[in-house]
């Protein structure tokens, strides 16, 4: 789940002052020492930590165990679960790790918290040098069985699933695991290449040149893995042991992070991708500077990036696509140039030039986004207007700056708001499925559009200290009727949100129990922590270590995002744990066993604090049980929702499978019939809500709704506006 900003709280902003003066006056013992380097294992790329990494480990160690809301002790007990957390995380299906490597790194699981504190990465990057030899000796081997003949009329099985298997007790049960592995991955393309779909491309389907393809280019990206790609592995690991939302964030991976928060970034206005080895343009956003250049286009290749209007190119054939970005990324008005041979020409081709301005570039698809829907009501058009939001996102920077068109979700759904209302729309429904949350601040500012003022939510530090957090602008953008629609993966912000409209009585909450995520993060960017001097010590110790050209867009010692505080309903609830119930329950889709705060063990409790004074605005008790009356007869009738219990029947069925079979002719039969009912399902889940069947091999039209849940809480609405105020207690103040 993502972070809160939580620029309203004296007590945070006296901590993090504290915080940086902690870490300032520690930074000068930091660079005294070079990092320990890990132990040579053959067969690796020896990937080694750095000093700057060493720094970051300690302060990031020193910051959780003073600052974070969560006091966790750095020792033997939290060390065994950052080790089980991080070989999970680098083999968590058994693949490729012998049981004899995990009695090997037995010998550092009660030291891991010690090596933290100083700034040790020595036996962690040796756990991942060896996990590293063990995942290219796999693919070299199934490289090798490529010229094997394969037999597909003997009844074996593949376990794809080893999760709750040993890992292999010899190379010898490695190695016919693995071979199975290869016999399915050619029966699969064996299987396609027969398929009426690959018809006239048969002959151009050669499984094996398809499959040696394949396993180079894991072989080639496991050889391009860096020394950030581990550390962040670890510190995941480490931070997720203490608490599932306190993280560390490399530079690349802080930067994305805020792109996201922000739905901005600066640059060229493009989206890139690899194709092999090759930087390629996927999509160009409109209006963006690789639009204005009318020299870009989908399909060209970057070769070369140059800073400013004179600076050296360098090459970036064969790069991660993450390190060409940072390239090409960089500060609003400087200029950046690229090679790029365009779609269609020979790789040999004489590059151009071409050279753009940066730009602010605003992600309007990943925003809020709004359709009016019909519902036929005893013979009168009821409109609803729905609002999906997919975070609760802001431009930080801007709106620090004073910009007053700065992004913002808030900002966003009050033009949406505006443009509904000259729709005379009758009721709108908020769609938070999904939305994992954001800024605490745009929770808050957006609740403040459907009442006039009052608290939004409760706010507790560390030290037991209680601020309510209000809306305090009187102006309201929609007082009409209110429906917000969640899921179990609707959290943070949204759980905000969704549980003031519901303590209020200003909105009908729809969907499955949300996620529970309840804990207030605030980014501390290391680069304003550790001193100038150090940073400066830090780069003289590389040496002459290969350098690459940066642009400023990044940190330079990444973000930590550290839990400071949990945040409570007005009514005095906590959402941790047990996030917010809906008023009229949706079947979960998504495994609420599997998903949700209740499912980590390192999450925070849930717990109860006085409540708010706050004043109801609405009271739906009188009219639910007729709206849930309603809800249950369409559905007791619907085929929609009949698919719908059969699609979560289904997944529960196959989520517990384990292994396929290795027969051609069993595994075809099976994928046929498997087909033939998921087309045969699809096309009566599309003739339920009134669209013509498929045919097989017929492409589907785009932009299709088969959204059936949205549908039913725009039904719901409704059902409650057809209602109106006979079955609505309306109290004092009432708004809608």
């Amino acid at each position: 789940m993502k972070f809160y900003p939580v620029p309203d709280l004296k007590k945070v902003k006296d901590m993090l002052k504290k915080i940086y003066l902690f870490v300032l006056l520690g930074a000068a013992l930091a660079c005294k020492a070079s990092p320990k380097l890990a132990d040579t294992v053959a067969g690796s790329n020896n990937i080694q930590p750095d000093l700057q990494q060493t720094v970051v480990c300690k302060y990031v160690a020193q910051l959780i165990s003073e600052y974070n809301y969560k006091k966790v002790p750095l020792n033997d007990s939290l060390s065994r679960v950052v080790f089980d957390r991080y070989i999970k995380q680098l083999d968590e299906n058994h693949n490729y790790l012998l049981a004899s490597d995990i009695k090997d790194f037995d010998r550092f699981k009660n030291s891991l918290s010690d090596d933290m504190k100083n700034g040790d990465l020595s036996h962690v990057f040796y756990i991942f040098n060896v996990y590293q030899k063990r995942y290219n000796d796999r693919i070299r081997y199934s490289i090798a069985q490529l010229n094997d003949k394969f037999d597909f009329t003997k009844n074996e099985t593949f376990t794809y699933d080893r999760d709750n298997l040993p890992f292999y007790d010899s190379q010898t049960e490695s190695d016919a695991s693995w071979k199975e592995r290869v016999k399915y991955d050619m029966l699969n393309l064996d299987i396609a290449k027969q398929s009426p779909d690959s018809a006239g491309k048969g002959s151009s389907l050669d499984p094996k040149k398809i499959l040696s393809d394949r396993y180079k280019n894991l072989l080639s990206q496991s050889n391009k893995l860096n020394n950030q790609d581990v550390f962040q592995i670890y510190m995941d690991a480490f931070t997720n042991a203490v608490d599932p939302h306190t993280n560390y964030f490399t530079p690349s991976n802080a930067a994305n992070f805020n792109i996201d928060m922000s739905r901005s970034l600066e640059g060229i206005g493009a989206t890139l991708g690899i194709q092999n080895d090759y930087v390629t343009i996927n999509t160009i956003v409109p209006g963006g500077p690789a639009d204005k250049s009318h020299e870009l286009n989908p399909g060209d290749k970057i070769v070369a990036v140059g800073q400013g209007k004179e600076g050296a190119f360098q090459n970036v054939i064969g790069w991660r696509i993450e390190n060409a970005i940072a390239l090409i990324r960089g500060t609003k008005g400087t200029t950046v140039r690229l090679q790029v041979i365009p779609k269609g020409s020979n790789n040999a081709s004489k590059p151009m030039v071409v050279a753009m301005v940066r730009e602010k570039i605003i992600l309007k698809d990943q925003s809020a986004k709004s359709e009016i829907r019909n519902y036929n009501s005893n013979g009168k058009n009821v409109k609803i207007g729905v609002i999906s939001i997919p975070a609760f996102y802001i431009d930080y920077n801007d709106y620090k700056s004073g910009n007053p068109n700065y992004k913002s979700t808030t900002r966003d759904v009050k033009l949406i708001l505006d443009t509904l209302k000259r729709e005379n729309v009758d009721g709108v429904v908020i769609d938070l499925r999904e939305n994992g949350g954001g800024s605490l601040m745009e929770a808050i500012d957006l609740g403040g559009l459907f009442i006039k003022t009052g608290p939004i939510v409760q706010v507790r530090s560390p030290n037991n200290q209680i601020e309510v957090d209000n809306d305090e602008d009187p102006s309201i953008s929609w007082s009409g009727p209110l429906a917000v629609l969640v899921d179990r993966f609707s959290a943070s912000a949204s759980e905000i949100f969704a549980g003031a409209m519901q303590d209020y009585g200003r909105a009908i909450i729809i969907g499955t129990q949300t996620y529970g995520k309840g804990t207030v993060q605030n980014a501390i960017d290391l680069d304003k922590v550790i001193k100038p001097s150090i940073a400066d010590r830090i780069t003289a110790a590389a040496g002459n270590a290969p350098k690459t050209i940066t642009t400023g867009s990044q940190s330079k010692f990444g973000q930590l995002n550290l839990t400071i505080a949990k945040f409570y309903r007005i009514s005095g609830n906590a959402t941790q744990h047990k996030g917010v119930t809906p008023d009229i329950k949706f079947p979960s889709i998504i495994p609420m066993d599997k998903y949700g705060e209740d499912t980590e063990p390192s999450a925070l409790p849930f717990d109860i604090i006085a409540k708010s004074d706050y004043t109801k605005t609405g009271d739906f008790t009188g009219v639910m049980p007729q709206l849930q009356k309603l809800h249950d007869q369409r559905m007791s009738t619907s085929a929609s929702y009949k698919y719908l219990q059969e699609d979560i029947a289904d997944f529960r069925k196959h989520e517990n499978e384990k292994s396929v079979t290795l027969n051609e002719e069993d595994l075809k039969k099976e994928r046929d019939a498997d087909e033939a009912a998921q087309t045969e399902r699809d096309n009566a889940k599309r003739l339920a809500l009134g669209l013509p069947a498929v045919k097989k091999g017929e492409k589907k039209p785009k932009n299709e709704d088969l959204d059936f849940l949205k549908i039913e809480a725009g039904q719901i609405l409704t059902d409650y506006i057809n209602l109106g105020s006979k079955y609505t207690n309306n109290v004092p103040g009432n708004q809608q």
